[in-house]
C-alpha cells in the first residue's frame, strides 16, 4: 500500500454499514477528519437549495461560468452522506475549472432503498438540464459524477437518458463507482477485512439498497440499481473511470471500462496501485493529489469547446 494512504489510515474512523444510524455519525468524523476546517473559494457562490419533487441541492456558481455543469452525487454506501461530505471537492472544481457544479442530497438507504435514491439522482440531473441557462450554464454541456455509490448513481442516471432520449450527457466521471450487486470478481473476494472498504460492508449496502426483496424467488436486480446487469452500453457518454487496486469494487470498475471500450464509448480508464477505496478523498498524500489533478485534468478535456461549433473558441 501506498506508505502515505497507511499512515492516513491508522487515524480514520470505521465507517460499518451494518447499523445505518451508527454508520452515518462515522461518516460525519471520516468527513471532518479529511476535510478540516470548512472551505470557501473567491469567486465561487454557494447556495443551497430544494428543488421540484424535494430534493436538496447545493449549486456551485463561479462568478463567470465556462458553460459547462456538473451533477455531482456523493458518496456512502447508499445509506451515508450528505452535501458536506464532497463540499470541498464540488468547490475545488467549480474554482479551478470555472463550471457550475450541482451537487445531490439525494434520500438514503434503508429507509429509503431503490429507487427513491436514483428517483433522486435523476430529478436532479433533468432540473439542472433544464435550468441550466438560468444558472449560467450551458445545456448542451451537462455531466453527470460521483465517487462510491455516487458514480453508480451516475452511470445509472447516463444509463436512463441514453434510454429515454435525454437529458443529453456530455460525459461521465465515474470514480471508484458502484455498479455490480453479484459481488463475485477476484477482487471482491480479496478485500474481507476492516478497516480497508470490504465485502461484508459490499453486502451491508446492497442489503440495505436493494430492500428486503433482493434474493426471493423471481427477484431480478433492475438495471438502474446496478449498472453492470445492463447487456447493452453503446450510446453513453465518454467516461473517465478511476478503479483502486486496494477496493472490493476494483474488478467491476476495469470490467464497466473494459465494456464501454467495446461498445465504442471513449474511456479514460486509470487504475491506481497501492490505493484503497475512497483514497483521493486523503490530500494529505500525493498519490491522492494527483488522483485529484486527473480528475481535473479529464473534465478539462471533456469540457473542451468544439471549434467547430458557431459561437465557441479555443481559448
Amino acid at each position: 500500500m501506498d506508505p502515505e494512504l497507511s499512515e492516513a489510515l491508522a487515524g480514520m474512523p470505521y465507517v460499518s454499514l451494518a447499523d445505518p444510524v451508527k454508520a452515518r455519525a462515522a461518516m460525519r468524523e471520516l468527513s471532518a477528519t479529511l476535510s478540516g476546517e470548512p472551505a470557501a473559494a473567491p469567486g465561487v457562490d454557494v447556495a443551497d437549495r430544494t428543488i421540484p419533487g424535494g430534493v436538496p441541492v447545493r449549486v456551485y456558481r463561479p462568478e463567470r461560468p465556462a458553460g459547462p455543469v456538473l451533477v455531482y452525487f456523493h458518496g456512502g454506501g447508499f445509506v451515508t452522506g450528505d452535501l458536506g461530505n464532497e463540499h470541498h471537492r464540488c468547490l475545488d472544481f467549480a474554482a479551478g475549472l470555472g463550471i457550475v457544479l450541482v451537487s445531490v442530497d439525494y434520500r438514503l438507504a434503508p429507509e429509503h432503498p431503490f429507487p427513491a435514491p436514483f428517483e433522486d439522482a435523476w430529478a436532479a440531473t433533468v432540473w439542472t438540464h433544464e435550468n441550466a441557462a438560468d444558472l449560467g450554464a450551458d445545456p448542451g454541456r451537462v455531466a453527470v459524477g460521483g465517487g462510491s455509490a455516487g458514480g453508480g448513481l451516475a452511470a445509472a442516471v447516463a444509463l436512463r437518458a441514453r434510454d429515454e432520449g435525454g437529458p443529453p450527457l456530455a460525459f461521465q466521471l465515474l470514480l471508484y463507482p458502484v455498479l455490480d450487486d453479484r459481488m463475485d470478481t477476484a477482487s471482491m473476494r480479496a478485500y474481507t477485512e476492516p478497516p480497508l472498504f470490504n465485502r461484508g460492508e459490499v453486502e451491508q449496502m446492497w442489503r440495505h439498497y436493494l430492500g428486503p426483496e433482493r434474493g426471493k424467488p423471481g427477484w431480478e436486480t433492475p438495471v438502474y440499481a446496478a449498472p453492470a446487469r445492463a447487456r447493452d452500453l453503446s450510446g453513453l457518454p465518454p467516461a473517465y473511470v478511476l478503479a483502486a487496486e486496494a477496493d472490493p469494487l476494483r474488478d467491476e470498475d476495469l470490467v464497466y471500462a473494459r465494456r464501454l471500450i467495446e461498445a465504442g464509448v471513449p474511456v479514460e480508464l486509470r487504475h491506481v496501485p497501492g490505493a484503497y477505496h475512497g483514497f483521493d478523498g486523503v490530500l494529505s498524500a500525493a498519490v491522492a493529489r494527483r488522483a485529484r489533478a486527473e480528475q481535473h485534468a479529464a473534465l478539462r478535456e471533456a469540457f473542451r469547446p468544439d471549434p467547430g461549433q458557431p459561437g465557441t473558441s479555443s481559448d
